[in-house]
């Protein structure tokens, strides 16, 4: 697999991240494994997780496998804080002492002295941004984080935390963002990608299969395995079943029909290759699944295609 820089750092990661967002939780044990020697085989090496999925569970399961199936230094191993169901609603909190605190928890769980990706798992209103991003300049200075970055910023938050680091020798460099970004969500090109380029950011798109449903499976009803007939996801995916994304899907499954490849393909190639895009988060139900995206290396859309999915989809 091609391994590109992560925005303007000197960091490599493959072009493809495998996302763990279900490990440890609906992805047991044998399978996360399968899982992670396709994705390493296959030359993968960027493997996202987040301190809040199964509230710790993904990366307890990455701590029992990293070492096993490839050396640490083999993989660029990134994890997020912010966000967490502890109590089990949703809560957000970015200051300083819980960020902290929550990347020291992480590092225990995936038993290592530090990740190569630390990120910002979300913004937060009423937390002073300049306090958010000073637990970034301690990761970085104390040797916990190599690298920092933020997820789920819009815009202005994403200018506005790149610039506040960039304006003081020392500060920690923002390196990337993680968004959502696929043909059924393209609001990143709004302004986030633009502000991304402008300040040498690299992009991580999460869900770029539209949250599954870019690979064709649900245009004729829920299959009773899917992620979309699970409690966990029914409202996630449910989101992105109607009338305004069958067009897109059908339009994916022309294109995918003409050139003799998957839907999965068409619309992974679509994504991995925009403008700002550093590497896509491809998280798989099964190894099978993962395997199917991992064959898109070699694969390019033509002009045409992707002039045509661009319109069909109504991008800016």
């Amino acid at each position: 697999m091609q391994q590109r820089a992560l925005g303007s750092t000197g960091l490599k990661v493959s072009r493809l991240g495998l996302g763990t967002l279900t490990w440890g939780r609906d992805t047991d044990e044998h399978e996360a494994r399968d899982q992670f020697i396709a994705f390493t085989e296959a030359g993968g090496t960027l493997l996202d997780t987040a301190a809040g999925y199964g509230d710790g569970a993904s990366e307890e399961l990455i701590g029992r496998l990293l070492g096993d199936i490839v050396p640490r230094d083999d993989v660029v191993l990134a994890t997020k804080a912010g966000i967490s169901r502890r109590r089990g609603d949703r809560e957000t909190n970015v200051s300083r002492g819980h960020l902290i605190s929550t990347l020291d928890q992480s590092l225990r769980r995936l038993g290592v002295d530090h990740v190569d990706l630390w990120q910002v798992h979300t913004w937060v209103d009423g937390t002073p941004l300049e306090e958010t991003l000073s637990a970034l300049d301690y990761a970085v200075s104390t040797g916990r984080a190599a690298y920092v970055g933020v997820s789920n910023y819009s815009g202005w938050q994403t200018a506005q935390a790149a610039t506040w680091q960039r304006a003081v020798p020392g500060r920690a460099s923002l390196a990337s963002t993680q968004v959502e970004y696929s043909l059924l969500n393209r609001s990143a090109e709004h302004e986030v990608i633009e502000a991304a380029i402008a300040l040498g950011l690299g992009v991580l798109p999460w869900s770029p299969l539209g949250r599954g449903v870019l690979t064709g499976k649900y245009r004729h009803g829920t299959p009773a395995d899917s992620r979309a007939a699970s409690p966990h996801f029914a409202n996630f995916v449910g989101n992105y079943l109607g009338e305004p994304s069958t067009r897109v899907v059908e339009a994916v499954v022309r294109a995918a029909e003409g050139l003799d490849w998957s839907p999965l393909e068409v619309a992974l190639v679509w994504v991995r290759d925009r403008a700002g895009v550093t590497a896509p988060i491809v998280g798989a139900r099964t190894s099978a699944q993962l395997k199917a995206a991992l064959g898109i290396d070699e694969l390019n859309l033509p002009a045409e295609l992707v002039e045509a999915l661009d319109d069909v989809s109504g991008g800016e």
